[in-house]
């Protein structure tokens, strides 16, 4: 196996693939081949001259392939393909009769690029790679074509004769388009109009004498029909008329034997009657003897159950009565004992507060009458402080003081002293008790207040009455009194 890849074979093998691969390239780079619709123009060779009977021709180097392949010479020549398939151009033009009657003419051409090889050498010089312009190129010429047709005719000529029109634009636009290497297949109007209807004014006579030969002719359908129905409608008439007469005697027939049967019949008929009354007569006889001893016995037994039910229905209703009666009785009997407990509690309870409230007040007030007096002079001795403040105030408004007596600055206090003299008048005067009284009662309105306070807490009651505590009727120790009185004048 190694030998053989070292030997030449597998090089030579690659070496003619790869020839084989240059060669395919090179074919295709050089073989031209043209579709069904197209033709290959080839360029490069030079044109050759001719000269037939002094007359000197010139053929073009230009070589056309249609529908089959060619090799080319590369760098020397070159291959261009152009379409030849047939496209369809709308055409519009507007143009006047020779009446001077102004037309809107539609029509569709389909338009190709020749078969020949000089048509198709003309449009490769003309339209190779520019495909569009082959369709407004036609467009342009048809449209004048169409436009120079429509003015050498008439209105009615052009309606009548649409494919004369159609061929005489072809003739005056084949031989500009076949110099541009182009072909009409076809040509056809689409339509015709104008905008001032004249040609519908010219069917308008034409329509009219259709439309009145119709009307004519319905007329005279309608007549004829009509004509036809009532002949019909009579014939019906008459072979009704057959009809009843001939119903008529087959009723009388009937009748007359219907009315000899129906006498006959009520008399068979009263004597099978008379026999099924009498029969009749025992079946109702005997149903009424069985009916009536059928409702004797219903009527009895209804009547003895009723009466049980009754019985004890009401035996039951008067043991449920009294039953009930007992119940309540017990019921309001418990109930009104409850009440008279309830009330006899609240009542006691009633009592029981007013007493101590009555006594509760009884106290506070005795307390506060025996205490009465001792307010008053208590009062009286709490301002006392503030009546020695206001003695010793204008004395203690003076910066400087000089004293111009012999007694020296011992004659403040004795003007202090003077002025509670004077305090003491008054109030003995107005009030009938001095300082000395005052503070000589002090002690005793405390001891009693204290007595009083004692008493009414023991009663406990805080609800409505007074609630006098001791401490409202503490008063001061005469040593804080002599202290309050002794802060002025040491001011």
């Amino acid at each position: 196996m190694f030998d053989f890849l070292f030997s030449p074979a597998p090089g030579i093998i690659v070496g003619v693939i790869f020839l084989l691969l240059i060669a395919l390239i090179y074919a295709k780079s050089v073989y031209k081949n043209a579709g069904p619709d197209e033709a290959l123009v080839i360029t490069g060779k030079k044109s050759t001259k001719t000269v037939i009977d002094g007359a000197t021709t010139e053929q073009s180097g230009q070589r056309v392939v249609h529908g089959q392949g060619v090799f080319i010479t590369p760098f020397f020549q070159k291959a261009f393909k152009i379409s030849l398939r047939s496209r369809a151009i709308e055409i519009t033009a507007v143009a006047q009769d020779k009446n001077g009657i102004t037309l809107t003419v539609e029509a569709v051409a389909i338009v190709k690029v020749g078969d020949d090889p000089a048509a198709i050498r003309a449009a490769a010089q003309r339209f190779l790679g520019q495909d569009k312009n082959i369709d407004n190129f036609a467009q342009e010429v048809l449209s004048g074509s169409l436009r120079s047709s429509i003015g050498a005719t008439d209105v009615m000529t052009i309606i009548q004769k649409r494919d004369e029109l159609g061929t005489s634009v072809l003739a005056t636009a084949r031989e500009s388009l076949a110099n541009q290497g182009l072909d009409v297949d076809s040509f056809e109007i689409k339509g015709i109009t104008d905008e001032n209807d004249y040609i519908r004014d010219i069917g308008r006579a034409e329509q009219a004498k259709v439309r009145r030969q119709a009307e004519v002719a319905e007329h005279q359908a309608n007549r004829e029909a009509q004509e036809a129905a009532i002949s019909a409608e009579q014939a019906v008439a008459e072979a009704q008329n057959t009809l009843a007469l001939r119903k008529a005697a087959l009723q009388l027939d009937t009748d007359k034997a219907a009315a000899e049967a129906a006498a006959a019949k009520p008399l068979a008929e009263a004597k099978a009657q008379q026999a099924i009354v009498q029969e009749q007569e025992l079946t109702a006889q005997r149903r009424a003897n069985l009916r009536k001893a059928e409702l004797d016995s219903e009527v009895n037994a209804v009547a003895d159950a009723d009466a049980y039910r009754v019985k004890v229905a009401a035996a039951a209703a008067a043991e449920a009565a009294v039953t009930a009666a007992n119940a309540d009785r017990d019921s309001r009997v418990a109930t009104a004992e409850a009440i008279r407990a309830e009330g006899q509690a609240n009542a006691d309870a009633i009592l029981a507060r007013g007493t101590a409230e009555a006594e509760a007040t009884r106290l506070g007030a005795e307390a506060l009458a025996q205490q009465s007096e001792a307010f008053l002079q208590l009062r009286m001795v709490e301002m006392l402080p503030q009546i020695a403040h206001e003695l010793a105030a204008p004395m203690g408004n003076i910066d400087q003081l000089t004293v111009i007596s012999t007694d020296g600055a011992s004659q403040l206090s004795k003007n202090v002293a003077s002025g509670f003299a004077e305090v003491d008048s008054v109030l003995s005067s107005t009030m009938g008790v001095g300082i000395k009284e005052l503070l000589s009662g002090l002690v005793g309105g405390a001891a009693t207040g204290a007595a009083a306070g004692a008493a009414l807490r023991s009663t406990g009651s805080s609800t409505s009455g007074l609630h006098v505590s001791a401490d409202e009727y503490e008063l001061a120790a005469p040593e804080e009194l002599d202290n309050e009185l002794a802060a002025p004048l040491a001011t």
